[in-house]
């Protein structure tokens, strides 16, 4: 009802003033801040707020891209791959010094630990299919045992 009666007087009034008071802005016309229901000040600083969130997540997204190049950096230095530049470039971008998140920190101490196991002269021993440790200990120990037995009937000895 309201919207009619300014609609109705205020056309009127224009015209008979000939639209010499004032510039009124139309409806279509508002500032941002007044199509949002706020004060200028109040827009400014929402405004202001949502700069602020997208830099903090602009920062925690390359944070996230850092890590994922540290940990593929570490694959490649593991495999003995070709390093990527992209990767070092990421890395340097959020400051060199990037920490890996406790998960994949754990998952890559594991493997270097089963690396490690592997590596052992245990650990190639027990690659080999066919083969039983406990029976190949035991034999071991057999000879072990024959051969002192044979070094005390020598009499060089």
């Amino acid at each position: 009802m309201a919207f009619m009666v300014k609609s109705m007087v205020g056309g009127q009034l224009k015209n008979l003033t000939g639209g010499l008071g004032g510039e009124e802005k139309s409806e279509g016309e508002k500032s941002p801040a007044e199509a949002q229901g706020m004060t200028r000040e109040e827009y400014e600083e929402y405004q202001r707020q949502l700069v602020e969130e997208k830099m903090e997540r602009d920062a925690q997204f390359a944070q996230r891209k850092a890590e994922r190049a540290t940990v593929r950096s570490h694959f490649r230095d593991k495999y003995r791959l070709p390093k990527n530049e992209t990767d070092d470039n990421q890395i340097q971008l959020v400051g060199g010094d990037v920490e890996l998140p406790k998960e994949l920190a754990k998952m890559i101490e594991q493997d270097n630990e089963e690396e490690e196991e592997k590596n052992s002269v245990i650990g190639q021993l027990s690659n080999i299919q066919n083969l039983d440790l406990d029976s190949l200990k035991d034999k071991a120990s057999a000879t072990l045992e024959d051969l002192k037995q044979s070094a005390e009937k020598c009499a060089v000895m």
